[in-house]
């Protein structure tokens, strides 16, 4: 029991490994793109971009974001039952609701694209035309989630993996091309920025149409195995069409409204913002500037390692619903200790590594542009990367075990605390878009208190503190030193911060590798468990860094 115990908490990281390194990777091309990208359009056209990224943000969220967490947990629940009908038969109630709601949406954005702009972001003139470019990948999006969901619950990562992979490919081609070329063709328009931005969101649409084409090809090519499946069932309840969308519903909602509150964060940032500064007589286009610079130099950096904790969670899911359908609590805690543990063992590095080496970061991902604000922005925000983290992770779990509706409370304490925070803070000191930074990094940490509160209360469940949190802290405190006085030598040395940067990075998880190690942070089995464990131990007994 104990091997096959392991075999599964094995299996899940390893699932998660597979879409945390997609995510990785779709997030580093995301940086890649968004370079040139950001250099296009400048700093105003980033702030429409991203203004407008907000409003479709929230509305895929209220349509359909949920789609694939919710679907993965009924699915899951099906198959462990072995209710293949009742599986696949919320999978097609799901994809009824999706088409709906995103279809509504999707209307809703294009029509209403002008009303959104006169009525709430009134500063970024021309947001309505990204917005309208935006309006079908609302509907392709929400599609696309039940795909994903249904593979998830299957406790596959590869086809959303995949399909992520190419979404994002297509995605930065088509972006920097037609952000360049709309701005080109629009060069004597006064709305030229807001041209620029539509580029960027048709990179967007088409991304999504691809990543849809990849999954709906692979769904007929596992459509067979369905169906033989569903032929040999004969344990399903066959609910009724009323009683499936009701648990869709039930399902759903909670999740939607706990991604909604968290994402109504970002939209309560830009409105307060924007109400403030006006109240203090500041220029519209330096407002503007200042949220892209927020959006595009700090929020998308610490994006990167915060969607490992997603793809976690994503991935931790159906394997956590199997365990707590069948009354399996020992699993279920051991699945969950994995998980926290190995968020943390790679957000405190990064949070320490974008702190120390926030300059050069800027520096080199944004050549020729005010590296200064968006440095101090990253340097003072980064440990929200450990609270994102933390949070996420500990919403999944209270989500996999029927408690979904704490992560939306949890979520709206702090969003009303977040709002008193950030508009005392832009009201009443010189912080300016430093508040937003502020802001980004107590909102998770109120919802990870929160959430790992209620996860000890009903799971009976205290997380590890030494090895999960400590070693972790010390390890990340020696490399951030170390690489700071790598990159300080080099750079005295050679006067490049692209000579200097690159090997202060190496040396900085070469070391991390090493501290985690030799201060007994990881066990051998433990480090076989991880994605890619087995390369890492054939390293680690090399080196004699493993305890035996």
């Amino acid at each position: 029991m104990e091997a096959s115990d392991k075999r599964k908490t094995s299996d899940f990281l390893k699932q998660g490994g597979v879409l945390a390194a997609a995510s990785i990777l779709v997030r580093m091309i995301g940086l890649v793109y968004r370079i040139p990208m950001a250099n296009i359009l400048g700093d105003e056209g980033n702030g429409i971009y991203s203004a407008a990224f907000e409003i479709y943000n929230i509305l895929l969220i209220i349509s359909s974001y949920g789609m694939p967490m919710a679907v993965s947990k009924m699915v899951s629940a099906k198959c462990a039952q072995r209710c293949y009908k009742d599986a696949y038969h919320i999978f097609r109630c799901s994809m009824v609701f999706s088409i709906i709601s995103g279809g509504l949406a999707a209307l809703f954005v294009f029509f209403g694209a002008d009303m959104l702009e006169a009525r709430f972001f009134s500063k970024y003139h021309g947001i309505a035309i990204p917005l309208r470019v935006l309006a079908p990948t609302i509907f392709i999006v929400a599609v696309m989630g039940v795909f994903r969901g249904l593979f998830q619950g299957k406790k596959t990562m590869m086809p959303t993996a995949f399909s992520q992979i190419f979404e994002q490919i297509v995605n930065a081609f088509v972006s920097v091309a037609a952000a360049y070329m709309l701005m080109r063709s629009h060069s004597a328009s006064p709305r030229i920025a807001a041209w620029g931005a539509a580029g960027g969101t048709l990179g967007t649409c088409l991304g999504a149409l691809t990543a849809f084409l990849i999954l709906f090809f692979i769904y007929l090519m596992y459509l067979p195995v369905m169906r033989k499946q569903e032929r040999r069932d004969q344990m399903s309840v066959n609910a009724s069409m009323g009683m499936t969308y009701r648990l869709i519903f039930c399902t759903v909602v909670p999740i939607i409204l706990s991604q909604t509150v968290y994402q109504l964060s970002g939209i309560v940032d830009v409105t307060i913002f924007n109400a403030v500064m006006e109240g203090k007589k500041t220029a519209g286009e330096l407002v503007s500037s200042l949220l892209g610079i927020y959006s595009t130099k700090y929020k998308i950096l610490v994006s990167v390692p915060i969607a490992i904790s997603t793809a976690v969670a994503s991935s931790m899911v159906p394997g956590l619903v199997s365990s707590f359908m069948k009354n399996d609590m020992r699993e279920v805690k051991r699945k969950v200790s994995a998980a926290v543990k190995f968020n943390m063992l790679v957000a405190f590095p990064s949070a320490m590594g974008l702190a120390v080496l926030a300059e050069p970061i800027i520096r080199i991902l944004f050549p020729g542009s005010d590296y200064k604000i968006g440095a101090i922005m990253l340097m003072t925000g980064s440990s929200c990367i450990i609270f994102y983290a933390l949070s996420t992770v500990t919403s999944g779990v209270l989500q996999s075990i029927d408690q979904m509706n704490l992560p939306v409370l949890h979520s709206l304490i702090s969003l009303v605390l977040h709002i008193a925070l950030l508009y005392g803070l832009l009201k009443f000191t010189s912080l300016g878009a430093y508040a937003l930074v502020v802001g980004n990094v107590t909102y998770p940490l109120l919802v990870c208190f929160l959430n790992g509160r209620s996860v000890r209360k009903h799971l009976d469940f205290r997380q590890e503190v030494t090895r999960t949190f400590c070693i972790p802290l010390l390890a990340s405190a020696v490399m951030g030193v170390a690489a700071y006085l790598v990159y300080e030598g080099l750079l005295l040395l050679t006067k490049s911060i692209y000579i200097a940067a690159i090997p202060a990075i190496m040396a900085a998880v070469f070391l991390y590798f090493v501290i985690v190690l030799k201060l007994g942070g990881l066990s051998r089995q433990e480090l076989y468990e991880f994605p890619m464990g087995r390369r890492m131990m054939v390293l680690a007994d090399k080196l004699k860094l493993l305890k035996d």
